[in-house]
């Protein structure tokens, strides 16, 4: 296998390394990141800047120097950029785009509105799924909290019956399926083949939501029996959506737009929409199974389409177009909502760049190929410890998008050994670490806790449960998968 760092990176982590010995960079590495964690959960620092700090705090104990150092982290830090971060402003777009011209809440309502009561976990883990796929979390959240809570109402399920199968499905899309930026971020920093990554994600998330969303759903809403929380109104929620969804289907079977609402995209649109950049990914990993040997000219076509920028941003461009006339936005509101979707991801940005600047310098220092020597010669299995670090890590910090990109930076030599089956496995591993045990340190544990009402037992013993089962679920099918390919 070729090498994939260039020889002036090499030469670089050569001559950090001469200077300083096995111990020092274990020692750097170890309080570089309790640094990080220390910073953002006792300071509470922002992210982006306790992975700056604590990037040129390991440069200096592993005595990269000054200068390098800086140097590494800003040269980390603009490639993750350019190769993850548009694919972040585009989803976050194209998110933004799904909700206001009402293709999300089109989704969401057909499927709702043909289910039964017994049915209606598992079509609400389906629904979170695939709103969950081009959006980021605490989107999907906002989204659909008020959808959950009128199909609990108006259904009579125990609420959790009906919460946590969503929440199961955005949860695993935002670990194991690109084209997610979770996913995409460690797929970029391993070097690791998209289309076999995102076709594993795909079979390890279908039992992973079936076990830990409709299956685990009974279990915990027989733990925490609450009511149903008062409808959301529109203030309260994106300050677009009203109560009264989901009622009705027109003449064509689809739900028929209300007069608060407006019109919306036809279901079948908006879900080809979405499903858009995944066909195209998929599209090259598939053709490569079929022709492997082919240097045809589809071939390439298929490669630039696959590629991830590509898919997304072509993805973008036919919601404008699809989305954009099936709700009947202007211009100005078109303009609007792509300017809107922006500015929220800002922080998001600045902590993935920050986490390849920090992987950066773990490579230049030569702690990574360090780790990855200690790895190689433990008896655990790779995939096994990968998942180890992104938890440690998540349950340190309460982000998952920061276990992610500092277990990704860490891991990345031990990658370079590997199959390709092997490091998209390995991403996986990662992705399912990465979500286990959310508490009181994330975000996300206080979003459910506010909207459904719960007190922090309660919340602990049912979306942090919920948590874990994702985690594990994930790395028992990733373990699976790596038996037989």
């Amino acid at each position: 296998m070729h090498n994939r760092e260039p020889l002036a990176v090499a030469n670089l982590a050569d001559a950090a390394a001469h200077h300083a010995g096995t111990t020092q960079l274990v020692l750097a590495a170890v309080l570089g990141v309790a640094l990080i964690v220390g910073l953002i959960t006792w300071l509470k620092l922002h992210p982006f800047l306790a992975l700056a700090v604590g990037a040129i705090t390991v440069g200096l104990i592993a005595k990269l120097g000054a200068a390098d150092t800086v140097a590494s982290f800003v040269k980390g830090f603009g490639s993750t950029m350019g190769s993850v971060g548009i694919l972040i402003g585009f989803g976050a777009m194209f998110g933004k785009l799904l909700a206001d011209s009402g293709g999300a809440d089109q989704v969401v309502d057909t499927l709702v509105t043909r289910a039964g009561p017994r049915a209606l976990p598992w079509v609400m883990g389906l629904v979170g799924a695939i709103i969950g796929l081009p959006m980021f979390f605490e989107i999907g959240v906002v989204l659909l909290m008020p959808v959950i809570l009128l199909v609990a109402t108006r259904s009579r399920l125990p609420l959790l019956a009906v919460a946590i199968p969503a929440l199961a499905g955005l949860s695993a899309m935002h670990g194991l399926v690109p084209p997610h930026p979770g996913p995409l971020v460690a797929v970029s920093a391993l070097k690791a083949d998209l289309g076999l990554t995102l076709g594993f994600g795909v079979l390890v998330a279908i039992p992973t939501v079936i076990l830990a969303g409709p299956l685990f759903g009974k279990l915990a809403a027989r733990w925490v029996n609450v009511p149903v929380p008062e409808l959301f109104s529109a203030t309260e929620t994106s300050g677009e959506r009203t109560e009264g969804s989901g009622n009705s289907l027109d003449a064509s079977g689809e739900p028929a737009a209300d007069a608060e609402r407006g019109p919306r995209p036809s279901f079948a649109a908006t879900l080809a929409t979405i499903l858009l950049p995944v066909v195209l990914m998929l599209g090259s990993a598939v053709f490569d199974v079929v022709s492997p040997k082919s240097g045809s000219e589809v071939k390439k076509l298929l490669d630039v389409l696959g590629t991830p920028v590509v898919a997304l941003g072509i993805a973008l461009l036919v919601g404008m177009l699809v989305l954009g006339r099936g709700g009947r936005m202007t211009r100005n509101a078109l303009a609007d909502t792509m300017n809107s979707a922006l500015p929220p991801i800002a922080g998001i940005l600045l902590i993935v760049g920050a986490g390849g600047g920090f992987k950066q310098v773990l490579v230049d220092t030569g702690i990574a190929g360090t780790i990855a020597d200690a790895i190689r010669d433990s008896s655990l299995p790779v995939l096994l410890l990968a998942w180890f670090v992104a938890a440690l890590i998540r349950v340190a910090t309460g982000s998952a998008t920061v276990a992610t990109v500092t277990a990704s930076g860490i891991l990345a030599p031990v990658a370079a050994g590997l199959s390709n089956s092997h490091v998209s496995l390995m991403v996986l591993a990662i992705g399912s670490g990465s979500l286990f045990l959310s508490h009181v340190n994330d975000a996300g544990f206080w979003l459910v806790k506010e909207y459904l009402r719960l007190d922090v037992v309660q919340t602990l013993k049912s979306w942090s449960v919920m948590e874990c089962v994702i985690s594990l679920a994930g790395l028992a099918g990733v373990l699976a998968l790596s038996a037989v390919v």
